[in-house]
């Protein structure tokens, strides 16, 4: 019987990696469980169903600006939380940064048993708020250490396959949490829905933090000092080169782009007031653009250059703007149309993301290469995370400090959004790109399917070159002595 049930197990497909389907990526599959459960938590805990129980608490437009902000605003806890590693090694500082991470989420799940029992309280959206602050303050610590953790211990061999498995499996993850969510919010009262869902996300957490327990630790590494980071940064912000006037454009798209998801679900709430399930079939609708674009780019990227990809999200940005800015002027209701404005922002997201990753290797340096990409995701992350907070403030409408969107100002940020795709695309496409010169791109995970997060995953000062992994879990593992 033992022998049937082996040779069922090895017929089905495995979600994740067996002894059977891949032996060298086998031993590190809690790697890959990790990312799969982490995506429950990302996609509720800082995504649209935040966003919407923030509003359903009575949230401002500066609210929700703030609490979207608060990952990327944080980035530099991510930069000074690299000193801990050398340390306390990556597994103590990522199952810390995780560990902590975690006890916020009781707190909307709190919210959302007390909000029906005793109606909403203006202090109710003030502890979602802080409790998203302290939820990306702790994340941010663990972030520090997962990528070169990875490194670490993946041998260089695996390290590609690991990385496109962890693509596959958190897309997965994400897609259904989405659809979840939406059937939540459709079949359920809103406060009931909104219990089940953080209460999947906290379930998340805390599977994927037993996960990362079962990974294998890795010596300590040797980090880039804050005094030389302290030293370098400026010159290498502001001195003339290929990489600053890159990082500044970059930084541009970044301010242009990242207040576009909260405000869209914020409005599409309290303006045409769509049900909470159909907005969030529109988020399914913008990470199958992202998982299309994905698939579809990953490998043309490499033949053709990273260029005419910068450009094509720009184009892709330029008509998500201009159809936002007609909806909010004729005041339309068509449900078609706000599926392909998501699908669309989310193909061209992910297009810039995409090529991002690989031309952000051409403009720096490889002796400084590890500060300069830190330099570029810390300061595209926090500049680009204040455009939510200060737009925040210029939408909030006149519904008496409670749930309002100034239409008229919204539609002057698409015009905004418009206006600068528009001299960003004459600016890109004046970047110099030598497509004979081979250059690796960047490899940071699920990024590509995170791309409002990718450049919080670039920030590391380990030198990713210079960590040594096993060549497989078996040769680094201690063997038994003789005679046992």
């Amino acid at each position: 019987m033992a022998e049937k049930a082996e040779t069922l197990t090895g017929e089905m497909p495995a979600l994740f990696p067996t002894p059977q389907s891949d032996r060298e990526l086998y031993p590190f599959r809690y790697g890959l469980i990790f990312g799969f459960f982490n995506a429950l938590t990302w996609q509720i805990g800082i995504g649209t169903p935040m966003v919407l129980f923030a509003e359903q608490l009575g949230a401002t437009p500066a609210q929700v600006g703030l609490a979207y902000a608060f990952v990327f605003l944080l980035t530099p806890i991510q930069v000074v939380s690299t000193a801990l590693l050398p340390r306390f090694g990556f597994k103590q500082v990522m199952l810390g940064g995780w560990g902590m991470r975690s006890l916020f989420l009781a707190v909307p799940l709190v919210l959302s048993i007390l909000a029906p029992w005793w109606g909403v309280q203006g202090w109710m959206v003030h502890a979602l708020v802080w409790s998203v602050f302290f939820f990306c303050f702790f994340r941010s610590i663990g972030a520090a250490a997962i990528i070169p953790w990875l490194y670490s211990i993946l041998p260089a061999g695996v390290r590609g396959r690991y990385f496109g498995s962890d693509q596959f499996l958190s897309g997965i993850a994400g897609v259904l949490t989405l659809i979840c969510c939406s059937a939540l919010f459709a079949l359920l009262p809103v406060y009931t829905a909104l219990l089940v869902q953080y209460g999947i996300a906290l379930l998340g957490s805390t599977l994927s933090y037993h996960a990362l327990k079962k990974l294998p630790d890795a010596p300590k590494p040797t980090a880039i000092s804050l005094r030389t980071v302290a030293r370098d940064t400026p010159r290498h912000m502001f001195h003339p080169s290929p990489f600053r006037n890159y990082l500044w454009l970059a930084v541009w798209f970044s301010v242009l782009s990242t207040p576009i998801p909260p405000f869209v679900a914020y409005y599409l709430k309290v303006g045409p007031e769509l049900s909470l399930g159909n907005i969030m079939l529109f988020e399914v609708a913008r990470y199958l653009g992202v998982i299309a674009a994905a698939w579809a780019l990953k490998r043309r990227v490499d033949a053709t250059g990273a260029k005419p990809f910068l450009l094509l999200g720009l184009g892709l940005y330029a008509i998500v703007a201009l159809y936002w800015w007609v909806y909010l002027r004729i005041d339309s209701h068509a449900i078609a149309g706000v599926f392909a404005a998501y699908f669309l922002l989310g193909l061209g997201t992910a297009c810039w993301t995409i090529a991002n990753l690989n031309y952000l290797p051409q403009v720096t340096g490889e002796s400084q290469r590890t500060l300069m990409v830190s330099i570029h995701g810390a300061v595209t992350a926090c500049i680009g995370g204040m455009a939510p907070i200060i737009w925040g403030w210029f939408l909030k409408g006149s519904g008496g400090g409670g749930p309002a969107i100034n239409v008229d100002v919204f539609q002057w940020f698409f015009l905004t959004v418009l206006a600068s795709v528009v001299c960003l695309s004459w600016l890109v496409a004046r970047l110099p790109e030598d497509k004979s010169i081979a250059v690796e791109p960047l490899v940071i995970g699920n990024a590509v399917l995170r791309p409002f997060r990718a450049a919080t995953y670039l920030i590391n000062l380990i030198d990713l070159k210079s960590l040594q992994a096993p060549e497989s879990r078996a040769e680094s593992s201690p063997k038994p002595p003789p005679g046992r």
